[in-house]
């Protein structure tokens, strides 16, 4: 729930996208008054004062920003924020657990998505980007303004080797017969890939389907069980069929890793961005900075209810990653 004292400026950007029927009846104009800004350069928020929204645009801020006819909100002093954005998130997968996922009807799930991207905005987040998952029908929901939630940049079925870190099929599943697909890849969850013409075609399909960018596993991860956290996934060729394709799409991948020679050989593949890599050293973080390799990390802290059982090995994982954020944090803070 939003504080007393904030509001989210849930609309501004976002206002075709998080209520486009409202859009089509309402006025062009929202006037937001009696709110204070935070003024970046100077680190001040200020004094109360005025923001016109004309369409999806910030129009005017301060008291030159009047309106005849517009919606007017008055914001009692509260402060007035931007839309935040989520990094990395998956929509359709965090609000039910792992065994639910894999054996709940996909109609559920989507419902279940729904009322957890309501939550997402009223939080205040207006763009999240979807690493992994089957959000395009929810996207496509939102736009049209049939479900409320931010705008969201899908990628699609996560794509993942046989055993990799996106591979949830059980163990009686395998060996897999030529050409069989799992639950999670027929629901458009992930996409298992074992040569580079696959990875190439899956990372085709899911651009084909409205992906915005690519999303590979190209290391071992907590909530998979057949993998190590130190274990490296697909070949630099591999890797590359999926830079090629998101490039050629006029797009980019990204990659879930945490240790040194993951990162390594997806940088070497021509990687645009780095999901997580919590377990990084000093010498591949430069080589990142080097190549201009985005970072996207995510602040793993044990402070929450455990989310799988002590001594487990998906836990002891786990708790392996959540020692590597400060870490983490202090390479990029240094590099």
């Amino acid at each position: 729930m939003l504080s007393k004292r904030m509001i989210a400026l849930l609309m501004v950007g976002l206002t075709p996208v998080v209520a486009p029927a409202l859009a089509q009846t309402s006025s062009p104009e929202i006037l937001f008054r009696n709110v204070r800004i935070f003024d970046a350069p100077r680190l001040t928020l200020t004094e109360p004062t005025s923001v016109l929204v004309r369409g999806n645009k910030i129009a005017i801020i301060g008291s030159a920003a009047t309106s005849a006819g517009g919606t007017i909100i008055d914001g009692g002093g509260r402060t007035l924020m931007p839309g935040l954005i989520d990094a990395h998130t998956h929509i359709m997968f965090n609000s039910l657990s792992q065994a639910a996922l894999l054996t709940a009807d996909v109609g559920f799930v989507n419902i279940v998505a729904a009322k957890a991207a309501s939550d997402m905005l009223m939080r205040g987040f207006t763009s999240i980007r979807d690493l992994g998952g089957p959000s395009f029908g929810l996207k496509k929901a939102i736009v049209i303004g049939l479900a409320a939630g931010p705008r969201i940049w899908p990628s699609g079925a996560m794509i993942s080797q046989t055993g990799g870190h996106a591979d949830f099929r059980l163990p009686n599943e395998l060996p897999a017969a030529p050409d069989a697909f799992g639950y999670a890849d027929r629901i458009g969850a992930a996409a298992i890939a074992d040569d580079e013409g696959t990875v190439r075609k899956r990372a085709r399909e899911q651009l084909a389907l409205g992906a915005t960018q690519i999303k590979l596993m190209a290391g071992g991860g907590i909530s998979s069980n057949y993998d190590p956290l130190d274990v490296t996934q697909f070949t630099v060729p591999e890797l590359r069929a999926a830079v090629q394709a998101a490039e050629n799409w006029g797009t980019y991948l990204t990659v879930h890793a945490d240790t040194p020679r993951a990162v390594q050989q997806a940088s070497e593949a021509g990687v645009k961005c780095i999901d997580h890599g919590t377990l990084l050293d000093d010498a591949t973080v430069k080589i990142m900075a080097e190549k201009g390799i985005w970072w996207s990390m995510q602040p793993f802290t044990d402070d929450g209810h455990p989310t799988f059982a002590e001594g487990s090995p998906n836990r002891i994982k786990q708790l392996t990653m959540f020692a590597g954020t400060d870490t983490a944090y202090a390479l990029a803070k240094k590099i």
